[in-house]
């Protein structure tokens, strides 16, 4: 899994992550998200570099790079893996697979399904 750490319980963050973990697919604008929490796009990103460390458009990446993941576990082709997962097309996922993970989504697929005959 990529995403490590999810912000605390009562953290305001909470109802912007719970969103993008719910349907990674879905449009997770930072307005959008901003909107979510009840905050200002400005004090979104501040409370998502303090309490993750990374950028909300990151950390949105990094949840759809772990959906697609578990689509691609689960028996689903590169195209599926990639709508499901919220990538605008295959190429798409294919070039962040390769930049994240250092192998293409067809390539972790059939790793994944030879690890586990």
């Amino acid at each position: 899994m990529l995403v490590e750490s999810a912000p605390p319980a009562g953290s305001a963050l909470r109802p912007a992550t719970d969103a993008i973990a719910a349907d990674p697919g879905a449009d997770h604008s930072v307005a959008r998200l901003a909107t979510r929490a009840a905050l200002s796009t400005r004090q979104l990103t501040r409370l998502f570099h303090t309490e993750l460390g990374t950028t909300p458009a990151r950390y949105v990446e990094l949840v759809r790079i772990d959906a697609a993941r578990g689509a691609l576990d689960a028996g689903s082709t590169v195209s599926e893996a990639a709508r499901i997962a919220g990538f605008g097309s295959a190429e798409t996922l294919r070039r962040v697979f390769v930049s994240e993970l250092g192998v293409s989504p067809k390539a972790y697929r059939d790793r994944f399904r030879t690890a586990t005959r």
